[in-house]
């Protein structure tokens, strides 16, 4: 292993970190001897059991009450900065998250050190490189580290698989640097979990998505009820329908959405356009419905129905049922 030292930076919620924190400590154990985790929450302690069984052997945490009332880009950068001038990290991952994304392009900054973003994978062979996918994932480009100084990536979600170490709790090193005053003009007053009633797309096994092929925003009611059939799933939008403003950004999939890996992955009446399929072409297998045999999306499928979507449906939707009761 030629990286001695790799920090992930972890979001925390509820006193869990995110899943992609996981997916990254898990990739890191793979290139560096040293994994360790950074995070900045009133209950960030409480994630060490979480990071510690995924590689982590360090839990850096910040507990004050203000990380649960500020935006963390300014102070976390800050905090980040100073704490990896005094353990010198090789590399630092984040998720490609809205939050990491502020955090890492600041410490980007006060670092002066460029960060690669929208990586698929990394590697260490001639140096530190980011994977990554341009041009409509046409085109697959890997790009190498070559200033001096920590390296910074932010890695899209669902690029690796979370395996669990077998290792304990990480050791919690107290993160006791002040805020500076100027962080502390904008607070956060509320926030508002979306609700679900199955799990969440970019963790549900089972990913039933639509595109324009359904023909009305009305149709993807469909989709809701073949999820709510099944029971265990999750629907997803093609960009051309979320851009259309059929449904909310927070379904889509694709280069510019969510990556999902799911167990089965369902498209009703999407092309396959290289903007959607690389969001979710990891899937284990996937099941096409669209009236044109010519369409892209069958060149990726595990099993093809030519037809009309708002025919399959129904009656998918009914023989699910019949085969559940």
């Amino acid at each position: 292993m030629a990286l001695g030292k790799i920090w992930v930076f972890a979001e925390i919620a509820g006193g869990k970190p995110a899943p992609v924190a996981l997916e990254l400590l898990t990739k890191a154990r793979s290139l560096a001897g040293t994994v360790e985790a950074v995070a900045f929450a009133p209950d960030a302690a409480d994630a060490a059991a979480d990071l510690g069984a995924h590689g982590a052997t360090t839990l850096f945490a910040g507990t004050d009450a203000l990380w649960g009332e500020l935006l963390l880009g300014g102070p976390a950068a800050d905090a980040l900065a100073a704490l990896m001038h005094e353990h010198k990290p090789d590399l630092v991952l984040f998720g490609m998250t809205y939050t990491s994304r502020d955090v890492a392009g600041r410490l980007a900054a006060k670092l002066g050190v460029p960060v690669l973003a929208n990586g698929l994978d990394v590697t260490d062979g001639d140096g530190i490189s980011v994977h990554s996918a341009v041009f409509g994932a046409t085109l697959n480009v890997v790009t190498r580290f070559e200033a001096a100084g920590p390296a910074l990536a932010i890695i899209r979600p669902k690029s690796f698989v979370a395996e669990p170490s077998g290792g304990g709790p990480a050791a919690v090193t107290q993160v006791t640097s002040a805020i500076d005053d100027k962080h502390k003009a904008a607070r956060v007053t509320d926030r508002v979990a979306d609700v679900a009633a199955g799990p969440k797309l970019e963790e549900a096994p089972i990913v039933i998505s639509g595109g324009r092929g359904l023909g009305d925003p009305k149709n993807f009611e469909l989709l809701d009820q073949l999820a709510a059939a099944l029971g265990n799933a999750a629907v997803g939008a093609s960009r051309a329908v979320v851009d259309a403003g059929w449904v909310p950004y927070a379904m889509q999939v694709g280069q510019t959405g969510k990556t999902v890996k799911p167990a089965v992955y369902l498209a009703f009446g999407i092309s396959g356009a290289m903007q959607h399929t690389v969001g979710m072409k990891g899937a284990k297998a996937i099941v096409a419905v669209n009236r044109d045999e010519n369409a892209p999306i069958f060149k990726l499928a595990d099993l093809g129905v030519v037809g009309d979507a708002l025919k399959v449906l129904p009656a998918l939707v009914e023989e699910v049922k019949r085969r559940r009761s």
